[in-house]
């Protein structure tokens, strides 16, 4: 029987690192503010809430390949019109799942019966949506390498088991937040961690880790999640996703790995959204002015130049036509110039 962590945390007093400790008091200040930021204007939160559910939408499906063109994401993700492709349909299926999440938020159980509806919606008309995968399918995580060679990375718990370990490990979280065997947001991290060794679903898992991460985080109290994507934040720092992912996972199964460097994952992306739901909400003074926030935010990430697709890119929900009046703007002021013609043209930062 392998060792899940948060069954470990059962047994002995779990001691934690300073950076688990750091990190824990930051967003204990961070749900303190929270209340005061969620009673601003309904309309400027409304613009932040489309946001993060296009970002999420999009972010959490492109980490695991799949993609969709840029400029149908807001028909997609916000529109009901006739999708184009498997892609499209895992997309929105995405999106049906999130509106669950954020339309019922903690009243939502974390339970197999939810797990299950969650991996379901995301999935669509596949065979397999909403079951635990095969007996003759099992899925072990294989890294593939640009040339062409692959390897196993973590081999997961066989399809015959994952019932039986699924089970434990919605039965480990209720007891484990009634016991306070660990702080609420460790139990958390920990859950995400285990449910990704067990690796329940033949594919989809990553996504539905993530969905799971944001209905926890309202079971917790933190509502950051409906307003900042959590799964962009978790895309932009991917490498440091799967780096923590394996160094974690090692030696998973006879209980002699650490949890720490990726339940420090989970808290570190956390305490983000927190921050740039801070950020974003004490910045934007009207619906137009949380619009040109976003995009000031896409230009500042850019260290060297970048261009009018770069910025739609990473503000999916935002048209073209506000991108250019928000750059023709900073260009005025001299904040940015344009160094070419077209929508192909770059752009850069002046100093």
């Amino acid at each position: 029987m392998a060792m899940m962590t948060l069954r470990q945390f059962s047994r002995k007093p779990e001691t934690i690192p300073a950076t688990a400790s750091w990190y824990l008091a930051d967003l204990g200040e961070a749900l303190g503010k929270q209340q005061l930021f969620t009673k601003q204007t309904p309309q400027r939160l409304k613009v932040l809430r489309e946001h993060a559910l296009i970002e999420s939408a999009v972010s959490s499906n492109r980490i695991e390949g799949v993609t969709v063109d840029q400029a149908r994401v807001q028909t997609i993700v916000l529109g009901k019109a006739p999708l184009r492709d498997r892609d499209e349909e895992e997309v929105r299926g995405y999106r049906n799942a999130l509106d669950l999440i954020h339309g019922q938020g903690a009243k939502l159980p974390v339970s197999e019966e939810t797990i299950l509806k969650l991996h379901k919606l995301a999935k669509g008309d596949v065979w397999d949506a909403g079951k635990y995968k095969d007996k003759d399918k099992d899925s072990d995580i294989i890294e593939k390498y640009p040339d062409g060679r692959s390897r196993v990375r973590f081999k997961t718990v066989s399809a015959a088991r994952t019932p039986k370990y699924m089970a434990e490990l919605v039965d480990l979280w209720g007891c484990c937040l009634r016991e306070r065997w660990v702080h609420p947001l460790v139990a958390m991290a920990a859950f995400n961690f285990d449910f990704l060794c067990i690796h329940p679903f033949r594919e989809g898992n990553g996504r539905v880790s993530r969905m799971l991460l944001l209905l926890q985080s309202y079971h917790l109290g933190y509502e950051a999640g409906r307003y900042i994507s959590i799964e962009r934040i978790i895309e932009q720092s991917k490498d440091r996703y799967y780096e923590t992912l394996e160094q974690s996972s090692q030696g998973w199964h006879e209980g002699k790995h650490d949890p720490w460097p990726y339940i420090h994952y989970v808290l570190y992306t956390l305490k983000e959204a927190c921050r740039e739901f801070e950020q974003r909400v004490g910045q934007a003074k009207s619906p137009r002015g949380a619009k040109t926030e976003l995009i000031k935010t896409a230009i500042g990430s850019y260290q060297g130049e970048f261009s009018l697709l770069d910025i739609e890119k990473a503000c999916p929900g935002v048209s073209r036509d506000t991108i250019r009046r928000v750059l023709w703007k900073l260009q005025d002021i001299g904040e940015v110039e344009c160094l070419g013609r077209g929508p192909g043209a770059l752009w850069k930062k002046k100093m």
